[in-house]
């Protein structure tokens, strides 16, 4: 395909995709109140437990603000799909068969593990705001103020975090599949991975508590050694193939030196 038309194309998915964003972005607009009544539920546990904190908006605009913010939050989440598919409708022309098969094991292995990390944080979230307010002095002197808009970016960064946390072990499954790893390394250094994704996850949660970062290691570490299994049986079934056509590579060169052989003799 000519240069002009990939672009043409290009533009075309481009365009495609930011209707779909801004249609989801449109109902977003109207998810806007459930979505931060759902958000609110640690706050609101809090507050159930006896804490005195409370959700404010620091300025008349900021709530105008947070709202359309949401709203294009939920926009690009809500219509993924459609700019996901987009994307691959421009990518898939250019890919060979077994690099499409590739993408889509990638895709659906991925999905399900970040919305896994995404549950785990929003379970590990209650949690780390009762540890991060218990120092609150009692009494109704003293409150809490906590700005939505700072709120609400900390806990999308949180269920980010965690989602992307997740998503770790695929890497190690994809450059085993790559052929750049191999299963016996990333199981020889197992103790290494266990002290890097500590350290890791310490520094990638925004909060200094111990259980949240043990709820984020612990899956992690459980799904580096479900993906090191993965890479040693894919490790096996390489060298397995491996064999068989070398095995089949020696029997066709013998089949050919038999063949010479007897020419020879019928000639003589």
């Amino acid at each position: 395909m000519p240069l002009g038309d990939h672009l043409r194309e290009l533009r075309k998915r481009i365009i495609l995709a930011a209707i779909g964003i801004l249609l989801g972005a449109v109902g977003g607009w109207f998810l806007y109140l459930p979505v931060l009544d759902l958000l609110k539920q640690p706050v609101t546990e809090l507050q159930a437990e006896g804490v005195n904190t409370s959700l404010n908006f620091s300025g008349v605009a900021s709530s105008f603000d947070m709202a359309l913010r949401v709203a294009a939050f939920l926009g690009v989440l809500v219509s993924s799909p459609w700019w996901i598919y987009q994307l691959w409708a421009f990518l898939s022309p250019g890919l060979k068969k077994n690099e499409r098969r590739w993408a889509i094991g990638v895709i659906a292995a991925g999905v399900p593990l970040f919305t896994g990390g995404v549950f785990m944080a929003w379970i590990a979230l209650p949690n780390t705001f009762l540890l991060l307010t218990q120092f609150i002095p009692p009494g109704d002197e003293i409150s809490a103020f906590i700005d939505v808009p700072t709120y609400l970016k900390f806990v999308m960064q949180f269920l980010l975090i965690f989602g992307i946390a997740f998503l770790l072990p695929l890497i190690l499954v994809v450059l085993n599949f790559l052929g750049m790893v191999k299963g016996i390394t990333w199981l020889k250094g197992w103790r290494w991975a266990v002290i890097v994704i500590f350290v890791l996850a310490a520094l990638a949660t925004p909060t200094a508590d111990a259980v949240t970062f043990i709820m984020m290691a612990l899956p992690i570490i459980a799904l580096y050694f479900l993906a090191v299994g993965i890479c040693m049986l894919n490790d096996r079934r390489r060298a397995k193939r491996a064999a068989k056509e070398d095995a089949e590579l020696d029997a066709a060169l013998a089949d050919g030196r038999s063949t010479s052989g007897s020419s020879s003799d019928t000639e003589e």
